[in-house]
């Protein structure tokens, strides 16, 4: 069993700020904790800690951003929400033709006529 590491509110902070950034890059948050080492309980704890905005632990609200880059965010999750559409659908047409090809490649015994 690992030892419990205790980390300073300036080390919190940090790691906080740095989550966040990893989020706006579109990083989930297993991939989050996973890089920042530390648990999802850990993180979300602190968090919620963050939410309540005491003087001794300061919160950051990120909901404060300027507009442009609202703006800008939005519009890269509609960018992001179209790719993903277009190449849901490329993945639908290349799983039908693949299964096209197979059954074109198991030949004559798959195109006998029959019930079943």
């Amino acid at each position: 069993m690992t030892k419990r590491r205790r980390y300073s509110e300036a080390e919190i902070s940090f790691i906080l700020d740095q989550a966040h950034e990893m989020a706006v890059q579109g990083k989930s948050h297993g991939e989050i904790v996973k890089a920042l080492g530390i648990s999802a309980m850990t993180y979300h704890r602190w968090r919620k800690a963050r939410a309540g905005g005491s003087p001794a632990q300061p919160f950051v609200d990120f909901r404060q951003a300027d507009a442009l880059t609202v703006r800008d965010q939005v519009k890269r999750i509609g960018e992001l929400q179209f790719e993903n559409s277009r190449l849901r659908r490329l993945i639908a047409d290349l799983l039908l033709e693949k299964m096209k090809l197979v059954e074109s490649l198991r030949g004559d015994g798959s195109n006998h006529g029959g019930s079943g």
